[in-house]
């Protein structure tokens, strides 16, 4: 497949292309999992805002740019090519944003979207409980109705909340019927983690920075109005958001190309040690070949969407095969560079190193997070085979 761009859509990248040029921080700002580095990367937030590139694809109405999917991976590419900051808010813009543009009521979407794409309010994820991990249809954090049906109180437990420290809302599934069981009885809810009876406990990393966190409910009121979609269909309207996120969205494929490219330099530099081992050479053409297959099947499916389609079961079959691949691209960085791998980026033995963990891509969680890849199997089983649910 060979990609021909329009001339709008070349005007387009020359656009970000020179914008992201002129702003893009010179420093590496810090890690998002910091306090400080947090702000810093809410601040970034704001400035790509400033020039409507908080979410190219949302309503101008709404600090967008009305940008079409295809454009919005034209934006990516460059947004990858330019370096730029990792985005702390992509729960937001990248998984909610889109599910409350089809679920939203309209004073939801003005009041939410603005200060999303802003970096006011930066958002995580209320999926996973204790007895509740890739089936979510076990969840059973409790959202009841107070007796004069103005508010839920929450009663229960998340965790594995990722930028849950320090974010600003919450957006999960709750079990509006306590006497349901699964997918029934479960309704989308958007809650404010500012308010009484929320207790947030960090979760360290390896690293000891504290990138998820467990969120405590304990009687926490939330306005009806808070809910998105009708109540009970919470599921309906969760599978949107994670078709975005294993499908499309989360996992731009403009990043594994960007570390496809590093990967190749890399392989470039140290192709005297690398070259002891042949399969090694093997191992960085099919991780770039295997990029550059997401990024063409990423714009077919944009293509689709485009049109009115909708993501499908193939949300599973590419969140399998985006996620082994970063874990792919790891393991093959790490043959190259063998011990030296295990250094630190500035140390003075790091030499050929740094420059490659300088802004690391990986991610080794991938077939866990967003269902794992055992459970994304047996969807495609069920579709692919007529199995029952």
């Amino acid at each position: 497949m060979h990609l021909q761009y329009t001339e709008a859509q070349q005007k387009f990248r020359a656009e970000i292309r020179a914008w992201l040029a002129g702003n893009v921080p010179k420093q590496r700002l810090e890690s998002f999992d910091t306090e400080k580095g947090f702000q810093q990367h809410r601040e970034w937030e704001a400035k790509l805002n400033e020039g409507r590139w908080g979410m190219v694809t949302w309503p101008s109405a709404l600090g967008g740019r009305d940008a079409t999917l295809l454009e919005w991976l034209i934006f990516e590419e460059e947004y990858w090519r330019a370096g730029a900051p990792l985005r702390v808010n992509q729960n937001g813009i990248f998984l909610l944003g889109p599910t409350l543009m089809e679920y939203g009521t309209d004073a939801q979407k003005a009041d939410i979207l603005p200060k999303m794409a802003n970096g006011t309010e930066v958002w995580c994820q209320g999926w996973s409980e204790p007895g509740a991990g890739s089936d979510m249809a076990a969840i059973r954090t409790k959202a009841e109705l107070s007796s004069d049906g103005k508010h839920y109180i929450i009663n229960g437990q998340k965790t594995w909340s990722t930028r849950a420290v320090w974010a600003d809302q919450c957006f999960g599934m709750f079990r509006t019927d306590a006497k349901s069981e699964r997918h029934n009885g479960l309704s989308f809810i958007l809650v404010p983690m500012r308010l009484p009876g929320i207790t947030v406990r960090p979760i360290p990393q390896l690293d000891g920075l504290p990138g998820f966190a467990e969120i405590f409910f304990d009687n926490v009121k939330v306005p009806v109005d808070r809910r998105l979609g009708k109540e009970g269909e919470g599921w309906k309207v969760a599978m949107a958001t994670a078709g975005f996120e294993r499908g499309l969205m989360l996992r731009s494929p403009a990043r594994f190309q960007e570390t496809a490219r590093r990967l190749v330099n890399l392989y470039k530099e140290n192709k005297a040690s690398a070259d002891r081992d042949p399969s090694v050479k093997d191992a960085v053409i099919r991780c770039y070949m295997d990029a550059e297959a997401y990024a063409l099947t990423t714009y077919q499916t944009a293509c689709r969407l485009d049109k009115g389609g909708k993501i499908g079961a193939e949300s599973s079959t590419n969140k399998i095969f985006w996620s082994e691949l970063d874990q792919k691209m790891h393991e093959t960085a790490m043959s190259i560079l063998g011990a030296r791998a295990e250094l630190e980026p500035h140390a003075p033995e790091a030499k050929g190193v740094g420059t490659w963990l300088d802004g690391f891509l990986f991610a080794q969680s991938g077939p866990i997070y967003a269902g794992t890849n055992e459970i994304q199997r047996n969807i495609i089983a069920e579709r692919m085979l007529g199995m029952p649910k």
